[in-house]
């Protein structure tokens, strides 16, 4: 299925530093919709089933030797088959010198050509990489998201829960803003998922009765974060009382987000209660969880174990 993101070839030719050696017309409007890239090995020796034009191509050494024990004649047939499918680009690695017929059939079907000095495997890899980051799926979320000692913490809960004040003592305490209010998360591979603010409210915070306030201005660059892995969902809600809330731990919830699946905690809200140190203990518990380290499972194994050897 095509992903319905695109990134600009410009964009890609730019990040890792192409060298033209044919714009095609469509060059500013052309994109890229798949992170999948082809080395056009079996299309230059003929075969094209289950090809696929739309894919950045990338001829690395195994291509150009196989295409040097071809006469110029052969070589030029080969492509004129491959330059005659509409593909997005052809780049050269190792900067091996292009064979003409691939200069002449890249301009008499006005293809993108370029060229690099990287080794196949190295540019391979960056462009797939750059590829996933700009094609991720996306969406964009209401909450705040906080690096509390590294480890990215997407506060929800209802508009008023206190989301931005709770952020903002964190802040106060050394820890980062990444977002506010609105958050842009991706899912850059089946496990991990990034997010950021809205280039126009970046590192901006909205705190009622105050206004708006740009926190790298007023706290500094190390006050703020650009981007940053989203490690734990706490979700905020008022204080009810008579409702059970989890007071050991020992059951995990969880959330998906982008068909990623979260640790989760509920924190219920109410006067009095230091929200800033519970997101900060919620943070560390969750990296301690992460190394293999569950206090509430740990303290119930003593406990049984103690049952055990009648010590209760």
């Amino acid at each position: 299925m095509r992903n319905k993101y695109s990134v600009k070839l410009r964009t890609i030719v730019e990040d890792n530093q192409l060298r033209a050696l044919h714009l095609a017309k469509d060059y500013e409007s052309a994109v890229l919709t798949t992170a999948e890239v082809n080395r056009p090995a079996m299309q230059l020796t003929g075969f094209y089933n289950y090809f696929d034009p739309s894919r950045l191509q990338i001829i690395g050494r195994v291509e150009s030797t196989y295409l040097d024990t071809l006469s110029v004649e052969e070589r030029r047939n080969a492509f004129e088959c491959f330059m005659q499918y509409d593909i997005a680009a052809l780049v050269i690695c190792h900067g091996v010198a292009p064979f003409p017929e691939c200069l002449e059939m890249a301009e008499k079907y006005d293809r993108n050509l370029f060229i690099t000095n990287e080794d196949t495997s190295a540019f391979q890899a960056n462009v797939i990489t750059s590829l996933v980051h700009y094609l991720a799926p996306r969406q964009t979320s209401h909450g705040v998201l906080v690096e509390i000692y590294g480890e990215g913490v997407l506060l929800m809960g209802d508009s008023g829960i206190g989301k931005s004040e709770t952020a903002l003592e964190l802040i106060k305490r050394g820890h980062r803003l990444i977002a506010d209010d609105a958050v842009e998360i991706k899912r850059i591979d089946k496990n991990t998922l990034t997010g950021k603010a809205p280039e126009m409210i970046r590192y901006y915070m909205e705190l009622r009765g105050i206004g708006v306030i740009n926190v790298r201005h007023i706290y500094g660059v190390g006050a703020v974060k650009p981007e940053g892995n989203i490690d734990l969902i706490v979700k905020m809600e008022p204080w009810v009382e008579g409702k059970a809330y989890d007071r050991l731990g020992l059951s995990s919830e969880y959330d998906t987000i982008l068909g990623v699946r979260l640790p989760s905690v509920t924190v219920p809200v109410r006067p009095g209660r230091n929200l800033a140190v519970i997101m900060e203990l919620a943070a560390m518990n969750n990296r301690q969880k992460k190394l293999g380290y569950n206090a509430a499972e740990f303290l119930a194994a003593q406990h049984d174990s103690a049952i055990d050897s009648g010590g209760f």
